[in-house]
């Protein structure tokens, strides 16, 4: 196949959101009294829907960050999940040495973007990053599985590794470390991070690209919800 076909293939792709077959087709429009209540009862909910219709970890999202690195500031995101929701933000856990934990020390602001393609439904949230207390970090490791907890101890996340056997021998050596401590303790250099938003707009797919899209935005205690034109 040529080069041009193949282009060709990836412009003819495309999801009609007034089809029934997406679930999102024969819901109400998305408008300005959904976030009546604010901006995370929504998100929740359709959390929550996206699960009981069998999407794949339905909570999670693509995390931007800026990386100050370079000559340049330049944009950088991978897919997280997301593990705390709350009126004040969205909670997400890494390594604080990794690249999004330098990435976010140099610059603390964020968007996150959860895609439920099947339910035509986006939700973006954009704001400054802290992190969260000890004593939240401390709650949701001790709800982690025994090999999560390892792997978090054995990865230098984002470092370079010369092979997969290296990788194997570091996590056996830290499984052996740990043997005889039934609570693995938390790492230093691991915890969560609260992305407060000044920004969440929710998407909804519609028919023949008019899409609604509701952004609320926050200042303080000031919230103000708008509707973008698509």
């Amino acid at each position: 196949m040529r080069d041009q076909d193949r282009v060709a293939d990836l412009a003819a792709m495309r999801v009609d959101y007034g089809n029934p077959l997406v679930a999102a087709a024969d819901e109400p429009d998305l408008d300005e009294t959904w976030v009546a209540g604010g901006w995370e009862p929504l998100l929740r909910t359709w959390i929550e829907q996206a699960r009981d219709l069998g999407v794949a970890e339905p909570n999670a999202m693509v995390l931007a960050t800026v990386s100050l690195t370079g000559p340049v500031p330049r944009p950088v995101a991978r897919t997280v999940l997301c593990k705390g929701l709350a009126p004040d933000g969205v909670t997400f856990y890494t390594n604080y040495d990794s690249a999004k934990g330098g990435q976010l020390a140099a610059d603390p602001y964020a968007a996150a973007s959860f895609v439920w393609p099947a339910l035509a439904r986006q939700v973006h949230v954009r704001g400054v990053t802290e992190r969260v207390p000890q004593e939240a970090t401390a709650a949701y490791w001790a709800a982690r599985p025994r090999e999560s907890r390892l792997g978090a101890w054995a990865s230098r996340q984002s470092r370079p590794v010369s092979s997969r056997a290296e990788l194997d021998r570091t996590l056996a050596e830290t499984t052996a470390r740990f043997a005889d401590v039934d609570d693995i303790p938390v790492p230093p250099f691991w915890g969560g991070y609260l992305l407060r938003p000044d920004e969440v707009e929710f998407w909804q797919g519609r028919h023949g690209r008019l899409h609604n899209r509701i952004v609320v935005r926050i200042d303080g205690t000031d919230t103000r919800v708008e509707r973008l034109q698509p």
